[in-house]
């Protein structure tokens, strides 16, 4: 899948999960629905329809070609700016696999990375959805290396959407581990323990 693709659902998902004002709950359904990948698994292909906040400093003309070199049965611009892609079994395998290799790829630039010095090593089981993130502690929780976990919930929630997860299953694990003690001193949850804390705040 092409980087600006990934990027864009990313950002998408970052904003969507961080917005500034606070709504009621029938305004965050409603915006959930409107903001979320839709994935439909039948016998021989996949539809997956993403939406417009994906594509809004993208042409028409860019998504088509984009989707042809990808390699997609059909793509379609809905009326509501929201595109749906359908695609062979196969591709979608295939789409899978290389969001599973972005999510690698990201976790070992975060741990090799000279901007996250407390963070010593992140495991992760096989769906991506819990994590154990190894750490100096002192210097985490004196330091801002937690927006590192912030680009892991965003690779894990995007990989949780064209996996056709729904989303309000989605859960994403974070163990944090002292890595002085190799203890688990913190767990938790995303969306729930976040939600929690940003009512407290």
């Amino acid at each position: 899948m092409k980087k600006w693709l990934f990027a864009a659902g990313a950002t998408a998902l970052l904003l969507a999960g961080c917005g500034e004002e606070k709504k009621s709950e029938a305004t965050k359904q409603e915006q959930s629905s409107d903001e979320s990948v839709n994935v439909e698994k039948g016998l021989l292909n996949v539809e997956v329809t993403l939406p417009a906040s994906f594509f809004e400093d993208t042409t028409e003309e860019e998504i088509m070609t984009g989707a042809k070199e990808e390699g997609f049965t059909e793509t379609t611009v809905n009326e509501d700016g929201s595109v749906t892609y359908k695609m062979s079994k196969s591709k979608h395998k295939e789409m899978m696999k290389e969001l599973e290799d972005g999510i690698v790829e990201s976790i070992k630039e975060i741990v090799e990375s000279d901007d996250y010095p407390s963070i010593k090593e992140i495991s992760y089981n096989k769906s991506f959805d819990e994590f154990d993130v190894k750490v100096d502690r002192e210097l985490y929780e004196n330091g801002f290396d937690g927006f590192a976990i912030l680009g892991i919930v965003m690779t894990g929630a995007y990989y949780s959407a064209f996996n056709g997860d729904a989303a309000e299953d989605l859960k994403l694990t974070f163990n944090m581990i002292d890595a002085a003690t190799d203890e688990v001193y913190e767990t938790s949850v995303y969306p729930d323990d976040w939600e929690e804390t940003e009512e407290a705040e």
